[in-house]
């Protein structure tokens, strides 16, 4: 299955939203695109959780380009699909390498987020494109999050550097760069303990990682990936804001797109927080990481919203 039969199946809880409430919109001959339609496709776009801004923006367009005139669903399928993929403009490659030496990627998250699993298929895909990837158990708040990670790690054949429980999780970071250092890893991911983004202690914890990363090598770490639950709708962008606020995130890993989640959120998140989603997880599976496609991602969005009466 490829991404975009994955991402079509990731988003059936917003695709379901958008066939039975936009449809409700059309009326066999058209319909009249008038200021109470407008409302109401708003209230329509506002449920996918893509946010009041995005919606908005969405409706802005419609209206200038088709305001008193009678249209039809494709219609405003064709004119929305434009505005969506600009509002989700990504990089043009997913994660930045280092020009030399070991590229240093730290990943924060919530507990329960899937964090740990993301890091072991980011480890996967980079293992796949023939890089040596070194890991770093710095979760080490959750002998379960070490275990976890050294799992992943053995069944992937990379290296983990790990600490006692307890331990300072800065220290661990450390161990890890300088063994990516020494074996001239690739890359280094970092795992960090999973956090509510309001414990402020916590979050200057991560800064405190960060900065040591940062001596270590500089302009590292190079990128900072938060892994946020596709279910977790309009939370996710709290925790964009207060994590982006705390160590500098550079993007976004959309876990656990698996049909329960309102897909939306990912435009939410790119207009509020100006934080790409770069990758998407689909799956349990290691290989179930994909690099997120704005086109594609509309696309699938779209794909099941047949037109009125047909």
């Amino acid at each position: 299955m490829g991404f975009f039969d994955k991402i079509k199946q990731g988003l059936k809880k917003t695709s379901q939203i958008l066939n039975t409430d936009i449809r409700d919109l059309f009326k066999r001959e058209g319909s009249l695109v008038d200021e109470p339609f407008l409302e109401r496709l708003r209230e329509v776009l506002v449920k996918t959780d893509m946010g009041v801004q995005a919606a908005q923006a969405i409706v802005d367009e419609v209206r200038v380009s088709f305001r008193g005139r009678v249209v039809f669903l494709e219609d405003v399928v064709e004119a929305s699909k434009p505005k969506l993929r600009a509002l989700l403009a990504q990089p043009e490659h997913p994660i930045r390498f280092a020009p030399e030496g070991p590229t240093v990627i730290m990943v924060a998250g919530v507990n329960g987020s899937g964090k740990t699993t993301s890091i072991a298929k980011l480890a996967a895909l980079f293992k796949s494109q023939g890089k040596k990837v070194v890991l770093g158990a710095a979760d080490t708040f959750r002998a379960a999050a070490v275990e976890q990670l050294t799992i992943w790690a053995n069944r992937l054949g990379v290296e983990i550097v790990k600490g006692q429980s307890g331990t300072d999780p800065a220290s661990v970071a450390h161990r890890a760069v300088a063994q990516a250092l020494e074996t001239k890893a690739d890359v280094c991911i970092i795992d960090t303990a999973g956090r509510l983004q309001t414990q402020a202690n916590l979050m200057q914890e991560l800064g405190k990682i960060h900065r040591v990363i940062g001596k270590q090598i500089p302009g590292a770490p190079h990128e900072v990936l938060l892994v946020i639950d596709a279910t977790t709708g309009q939370n996710g962008i709290s925790q964009a804001k207060h994590f982006t606020a705390a160590v500098q995130c550079t993007g976004i890993v959309l876990a656990k797109l698996d049909g329960t989640a309102k897909g939306g959120v990912v435009v939410a998140i790119r207009q509020q927080v100006d934080l790409p989603v770069t990758y998407v997880g689909v799956g349990e599976k290691a290989e179930d990481l994909t690099t997120f496609n704005s086109d594609e991602f509309v696309e699938a969005l779209f794909a099941d919203l047949a037109p009125a009466g047909g």
